[in-house]
């Protein structure tokens, strides 16, 4: 298990915010924290379970692009939950 850096988060979260674009960025990832990673897994910390749920839907893919591309290593899944499960 690896925990992120604050930069390798600030760097996800960078990038996403430019494919999901300023609207939806705010709606949705405002607050979450990309957390750690185990295996082939990204662990991420939304604000709420309805934000949680709606960015597995619909950003799950997008992040594991990018993931793997700002950690070099291979993600192939992401599981966002919410703040007060954490």
């Amino acid at each position: 298990m690896m925990k992120l850096s604050l930069v390798e988060d600030q760097a996800i979260q960078a990038r996403i915010a430019f494919i999901a674009g300023a609207e939806t960025f705010d709606r949705l990832f405002a607050g979450i924290r990309f957390d750690e990673v185990d295996g082939n897994l990204l662990f991420a910390i939304a604000r709420d379970e309805d934000c949680a749920s709606e960015i597995e839907d619909q950003f799950s893919h997008h992040l594991a692009m990018v993931a793997t591309q700002i950690l070099r290593q291979n993600v192939d899944v992401v599981v966002v939950l919410p703040k007060v499960l954490q």
